[in-house]
């Protein structure tokens, strides 16, 4: 008896494949590095936290190379269908790239922001880092508890970064109501996923999609108000409409590198754990949310871009708010494809067309708002008034911010914008939603509207403003601004150079 329960003892344990959770790990550690360390150093040499910061987001990213081409997983169950709570494959392999390129793009701005405007140092780069940990983590988890966990580490740091201008009305007032809703959406999504586990009994991914297939049909409306509830939770996090009336004042009363950090990485986790949920989770019931990320893609896109096309340039903040706005009008493109995984008979593909889309937009969103960072240095009301002649004052940044906005219109020479817009309308039109591609064409020219004026702004004569920013012309541009804007610019540039690469790369990632 004892030697038959020594043996049952030893076969519950298993060994963690390291390498595969190195990326998050390392991350992890960095986070811990950067807490210690702001206990020892002196105030003048608080800047080395960011130093510890950009790298460990290097080296997490490198932690990528050897994991290329080999599917791993780890934390796997010893009985039964023996499936892994890590899984890292090729579809957590490009969204942890995007989500440490992201994150580390964010480190480059926020060295300025967080000596110019005096934030402590110590717990914002702590923040970011257990935050970019908890994203890198997200795409590789394989069971509800995890995915749930993963998302929670990824958003409270968040919201603590976005009220960490102290003594800030407007920033006070954006962590509240980024607060409010992520602890909904915690709440919401938790009650769902507690409704799967009691119709199916496990919180595998792979184990729940074949227990929902063959459900008890007594348990039949336990599973689909689980199913409901459990999207409805992600949805608050990807900020679709209805549930993403914190985005503007969020992303307005935050620093900016950090309003950048949401548009991208934030989205970048709420899509993954959606994209998880319905393709592997729940394929059976796409049925049920098939239709329901069809209406939230329109009414998301619609209502972002109609919003956006209403901020007046002469208002304080309209070019913060332009961006946050129009951030939640390419939530609703990316939302396209995950609508039309659940009409068509290769999901796969459509989530890809998702991820590539997705890196796209880190690369040129992020560059804008680095933008952003740059003349808000000498344009602290950040309105879009005040780009106008940005050509005369600096010729590089006004070309490079041109090329982010033509790449968010899907206009040329901002190849990769065009083409995920396509691969996007192409997935729609695939799975028979013509309806939903219509829309999406509409809101596409909407948005050529703000996204080509505020182009046509760099190159205008700017009279009185250029008067008043004329410090700007002469102004020295801090290295690590001037790094980020032209790595975002790079990025760009090679995404548009092979975006067959990109979609083929993407395409079949995920199953």
């Amino acid at each position: 008896m004892v030697l038959l329960a020594d043996s049952a003892t030893v076969s519950l344990v298993q060994s963690v494949d390291w390498l595969a959770v190195a990326p998050p790990l390392i991350a992890a550690v960095a986070a811990l590095v950067v807490l210690v360390a702001d206990l020892f150093l002196p105030a003048g040499r608080k800047n080395v936290l960011g130093g510890i910061t950009v790298g460990g987001l290097l080296l997490a990213g490198l932690a990528l190379i050897p994991l290329h081409g080999d599917n791993r997983s780890t934390f796997c169950l010893t009985g039964g269908s023996h499936t892994c709570s890590y899984e890292a494959d090729r579809f957590t392999l490009v969204l942890q790239l995007l989500v440490l390129g992201g994150a580390l793009l964010t480190a480059l701005l926020s060295a300025t922001t967080v000596r110019e405007q005096e934030l402590p140092a110590g717990e914002y780069w702590f923040l970011l880092l257990s935050s970019a940990a908890g994203a890198a983590l997200l795409p590789a988890s394989r069971d509800l508890a995890t995915l749930v966990v993963a998302l929670e580490v990824a958003s409270l740091p968040a919201f603590a970064l976005v009220g960490l201008r102290r003594g800030d009305r407007r920033s006070s007032e954006a962590a509240l109501k980024f607060f409010l809703s992520s602890v909904t959406a915690t709440a919401v999504t938790l009650l769902g996923v507690s409704f799967v586990y009691a119709a199916t009994g496990t919180l595998h991914l792979t184990d729940v999609a074949h227990s929902l297939a063959a459900v008890d049909p007594r348990l039949a409306v336990l599973a689909r108000t689980g199913v409901v509830l459990t999207l409805v939770g992600f949805a608050f996090k990807t900020a679709a409409v209805p549930f993403h009336f914190w985005v503007p004042d969020a992303y307005a009363g935050a620093p900016l590198p950090v309003a950048g950090y949401l548009s991208v990485v934030g989205k970048a986790v709420g899509f993954t754990g959606i994209s998880l949920v319905t393709v592997v989770a729940f394929p059976s019931y796409s049925d049920v949310w098939g239709p329901a990320l069809a209406v939230l893609a329109a009414l998301t896109m619609t209502v972002g871009n109609v919003a956006a096309l209403r901020q007046r340039p002469d208002r304080r903040l309209s070019a913060v708010r332009l961006l946050a706005w129009s951030s939640v009008g390419q939530a609703g493109y990316l939302l396209v494809p995950l609508a039309a995984a659940g009409y068509g008979n290769e999901p796969g593909h459509a989530v890809g067309s998702t991820v590539a889309y997705a890196l796209m937009y880190a690369a040129v969103n992020l560059g804008a708002f680095a933008v952003a960072v740059l003349v808000g240095r000498t344009a602290p009301r950040h309105r879009v008034d005040d780009y106008r002649g940005l050509y005369a004052r600096n010729p590089l940044a006004a070309f490079a911010l041109a090329f982010f906005l033509l790449c968010l219109a899907g206009l040329p020479p901002g190849v990769i914008g065009l083409f995920a817009k396509v691969t996007v309308f192409s997935a729609a039109v695939d799975a028979g939603l013509g309806w939903l591609a219509a829309v999406m064409a509409v809101n596409v020219v909407i948005a050529l509207y703000y996204y080509l004026q505020w182009t046509a702004f760099l190159f205008r004569p700017a009279g009185d403003v250029e008067v008043a920013n004329a410090e700007a012309a002469t102004a020295r541009v801090p290295r690590s601004l001037a790094a980020a804007i032209g790595l975002a610019a790079v990025a760009g540039i090679v995404l548009s150079g092979a975006p067959q690469l990109v979609l083929r790369y993407a395409s079949g990632a995920l199953l």
